[in-house]
């Protein structure tokens, strides 16, 4: 039998990354990512975020492709969103783009702490202002949104 963990971290946003993650919707949509993840496999560890973007921290499988967990994970919740809450809200639309990086098992608790404080760090820091440091802290090449 084989043994392994890989922890990835992943970061999506809105489209336009209008604000429409309101503090009362949050949890009611994280809680359905975590529903859902569970029915389709995916190990969720922790998962939070702020007005226009979400963070998961997730140990993938060996057969799990960082791509297809994403696409899960996005295009799922919105579907499920604009379905069940058209009337109430704006329609929510993820960007295509994400963020994803790995994180090695001694930081993993680190993680942890980053993205349950999500709303406490998102009052010192803007969301651009954490992407441009992530950009620049894992030398990813620019993207267009």
């Amino acid at each position: 039998m084989s043994y392994i963990r890989i922890w990835v971290h992943f970061v999506w946003a809105t489209k336009g990354r209008s604000k429409i993650l309101t503090k009362d919707f949050r949890p009611i949509l994280f809680n359905h990512i975590l529903e859902n993840a569970k029915q389709k496999d995916i190990y969720i560890d922790q998962i939070n975020g702020h007005l226009e973007h979400v963070h998961a921290l997730v140990s993938l499988k060996s057969t799990q492709k960082i791509e297809d967990i994403a696409q899960q994970l996005k295009g799922e919740s919105a579907f499920w969103t604009n379905n069940k809450y058209s009337k109430l809200r704006d329609k929510l639309n993820w960007q295509k783009e994400y963020f994803a990086v790995s994180v090695s098992e001694s930081q993993v608790e680190v993680m942890r702490n980053y993205i349950k404080r999500q709303e406490e760090h998102h009052r010192q820091k803007t969301y651009q202002e954490e992407v441009e440091e992530f950009i620049k802290k894992y030398n990813f090449s620019r993207f267009k949104d």
